[in-house]
């Protein structure tokens, strides 16, 4: 058996493949299941970005980090990556943080029955932008949260006992190497024999699952497709898990389960009674948590995403979807030329300007809540179900004026008929998250999520 592994479903979409880097970058060994029908095995080959590269560059002279002579956007960021990595470590956390900070994956020889096969690299850099800040809720964010860090490793052989100090001096060399420890396995959950094969094969402590269908639209033309993906072959994973005895899994969830608001800002006790298909698929898999929980012994956490946007601060990814219908990357794509306009559906809500009102969260903090979210489990959490988002909204008029802002243009849109189901306002309250899993959104302004979404959307990867 190879040291123990956090296996990752449909870890090369948007929302997998960014929490996969931020687990490799804090030393996690990965294996990422997924069948490539919406991700991107590119996503997997990446990059620090720019202003890090430069940075680690001179670490690699200076054997340290003078976080002094950094901008505040990249010292924060930063310190978000110190910080993540010190709450981990710091209550056990199993087997994470040992010697795979610089160590390569062991690798599989390829397995044409089972579709086991290795990732491939690719070193390629994207340019970096600054971002600002202009939200007034989590204003006190915006100081530098941890002390800076003076020490400094001597030699790669200090890691195992450096990893008792502060986090800062091992992040920078553990960004440039993060996709080494990341195998890739091209394999669908749908597959018992291939699933059977990765859990006989490799030594799996936890699963993080993404694998899941989520165009509302669709699932609403074809139930079916959705059924059976997000349930049946959910149904696969967590009898997979029971047979070979893996205890831990962390659901990728939704907002979309709890349907029209009744109460805002929306809270975990929300009666759930969703709308549409997709929504009711990952309903019904909150309560298949539940039930083998409560049969077998499953240990789960679920959580409620409200809408994530942006793109990495720390790598070379973004969205990418096909048909893309996120208003983040819509807006964008309308800036940069690639679209005629953007479609604004209602101006007529009960809203501050009639348009609908969303809770945006940075990709990066959903990430990180993913993380601390395995903590709790290894550290011997309670099944539970966690809200993500930053507890404020934004208008699609206040997205356009502030896209409009960055890009030094107009935007151009029109407004169309309302969609049927879309409430006017739905904004998440995480402050169970926040209490339990020590969690809060550090890149919450809109300008830092539209700037880094920005700066992707300009030279895409894939």
């Amino acid at each position: 058996m190879q040291n123990k592994k956090i296996l990752i479903t449909g870890g090369a979409g948007y929302i997998g493949s960014h929490t996969n880097a931020l687990l490799n970058a804090l030393g996690f060994q990965t294996l990422v299941v997924d069948n490539l029908s919406l991700g991107h095995k590119e996503s997997l080959q990446y990059s620090p970005l720019n202003f890090l590269t430069q940075n680690l560059n001179e670490i690699n002279c200076q054997n340290r980090l003078n976080i002094d002579n950094m901008s505040d956007m990249q010292s924060r960021i930063l310190h978000f990556l110190s910080k993540l990595a010190q709450d981990f470590n710091m209550g056990g956390g199993g087997q994470t943080q040992d010697s795979s900070l610089n160590s390569k994956n062991s690798t599989l020889k390829k397995d044409s029955k089972n579709h086991i096969y290795n990732s491939e690299t690719l070193s390629k850099e994207t340019t970096s932008t600054k971002c600002k800040n202009t939200s007034s809720l989590h204003s006190q964010h915006d100081k530098i949260l941890e002390s800076k860090n003076q020490n400094s490793i001597k030699s790669n052989q200090d890691i195992e006992s450096s990893l008792k100090q502060p986090y800062l001096n091992l992040i920078p060399s553990s960004l440039q190497n993060a996709h080494k420890n990341t195998t890739f396995i091209h394999a669908d959950i749908g597959d018992s024999s291939a699933l059977d094969s990765i859990f006989s094969t490799y030594d799996i402590e936890s699963v993080i699952h993404f694998a899941a269908f989520a165009y509302v639209g669709e699932s609403v033309a074809d139930p079916s497709k959705y059924y059976r993906n997000n349930i049946a072959n959910t149904l696969n994973l967590l009898e997979s898990m029971r047979k070979h005895s893996v205890k831990h899994i962390i659901f990728s969830s939704t907002c979309a389960t709890y349907g029209n608001p009744i109460t805002l800002p929306i809270t975990e006790s929300h009666p759930q009674s969703p709308i549409n298909p997709y929504g009711y698929t990952k309903l019904v898999v909150e309560t298949m948590l539940r039930d083998f929980a409560r049969a077998y012994g499953l240990n789960y956490v679920a959580l409620r995403y409200f809408n994530a946007a942006g793109a990495s601060l720390l790598f070379d990814l973004g969205e990418s979807h096909s048909p893309e219908t996120h208003l983040i990357p819509l807006l964008l794509e309308t800036a940069l030329g690639r679209r005629e306009a953007l479609s604004v559906f209602g101006d007529d809500y009960e809203s501050r300007d009639g348009s609908c009102v969303r809770d945006y969260i940075h990709i990066e903090d959903l990430a990180s809540a993913h993380i601390l979210a395995l903590k709790y489990l290894l550290n011997g959490g309670k099944s539970e179900v966690f809200n993500l988002g930053n507890g404020e909204g934004f208008s699609v008029f206040e997205l356009i004026a502030c896209a409009e802002r960055l890009c030094g243009m107009e935007i151009p849109y029109r407004v169309e008929k309302r969609r049927a189901g879309d409430p006017a306002t739905l904004i998440g309250d995480s402050t169970k998250a926040r209490e339990i899993l020590g969690w809060k959104p550090h890149f919450y302004h809109i300008e830092t999520i539209l700037e880094s979404a920005l700066r992707w959307h300009r030279n895409k990867r894939y």
